[in-house]
């Protein structure tokens, strides 16, 4: 019985004494440097041109995040679709072992949208960012008509030097920077205080009129911020964060909601591209 317990002694000092901590034998690896980061972003080939479908790789001992411009991703390896032709930066951001953060900003050349994506983030932010301000081209730039049967301020009209009556700062001076990364919209008054927000597209929403007529060709909708002038009048001047797209093209841009308050209404937005 002496020798079994000292046997079991032996063995319990070995165990507690020759054996080292579980943690001190974990090799969580050593952190890298930016320089060292074996990440690619590389579109893939349609026809002998690059594609907007592009598509992501981390081969390093780190965690990802992709950020693409108009999304982020967190996968090692990801297939994305750009939304712009010409030259997209896509920034990968790793997280190392010890917890600190190391990033490497990628060019991408897209010679085409071969996979389909709305043209109206091209439209709206150039590839990178676009300004917008009010349209003075135009004989009005704000006001209401009706829903479903104008395509501009019809009834109650205003032109650009009448906005700051109905939001001070957001009439002549004022204007909105569209801006691709992050999908930001940043709105900079006439005195110079910006709000920013974000903004996104649904090109399926689209609204037509009795012939079958597009009257709207999707929506654009607004977090956090407001178009110039974004309010309903009739509703105490609330914010309007959601408008019918009727035109853009790159250089112009008209957005139309609809009244609460009176069926058949809807207020306008008139704008161009500097």
């Amino acid at each position: 019985m002496k020798n079994i317990l000292y046997i079991f002694c032996s063995i319990l000092s070995f165990l507690l004494i020759g054996c080292d901590p579980l943690e001190d034998r974990m090799n969580l690896g050593s952190a890298i440097r930016a320089d060292q980061l074996a990440v690619t972003a590389t579109p893939v080939i349609v026809d002998g041109k690059k594609s907007n479908k592009v598509i992501l790789e981390n081969k390093s001992p780190v965690l990802s995040s992709w950020d693409y411009g108009v999304g982020v991703t967190q996968r090692k390896t990801d297939t994305v679709l750009l939304v712009t032709t010409g030259e997209n930066e896509v920034i990968f951001t790793g997280l190392n072992p010890d917890g600190s953060k190391i990033s490497k900003t990628l060019q991408v050349s897209v010679d085409e949208l071969s996979f389909p994506v709305p043209p109206e983030w091209g439209f709206l932010t150039g590839g990178s960012e676009k300004d917008w301000v009010w349209d003075t081209s135009k004989p009005d730039v704000w006001g209401n008509g009706g829903y479903l049967a104008n395509f501009a301020p019809a009834w109650w009209k205003l032109q650009e030097s009448a906005i700051d009556g109905q939001a001070p700062g957001e009439g002549t001076g004022a204007k909105m920077v569209f801006s691709l990364r992050g999908a930001k919209l940043t709105k900079i008054k006439s005195n110079g205080e910006n709000i920013t927000g974000s903004f996104s597209f649904d090109m399926t929403k689209k609204v037509t009129m009795e012939d079958g007529t597009v009257w709207a060709k999707g929506k654009l909708t607004t977090t956090n911020v407001t178009v110039l002038c974004g309010i309903s009048p009739n509703e105490g001047n609330a914010a309007v964060y959601e408008y019918d797209i009727l035109l853009l093209d790159g250089k112009e841009m008209v957005l139309a909601f609809p009244d609460p308050s009176e069926e058949g209404a809807a207020w306008f937005w008139v704008f161009r591209s500097e």
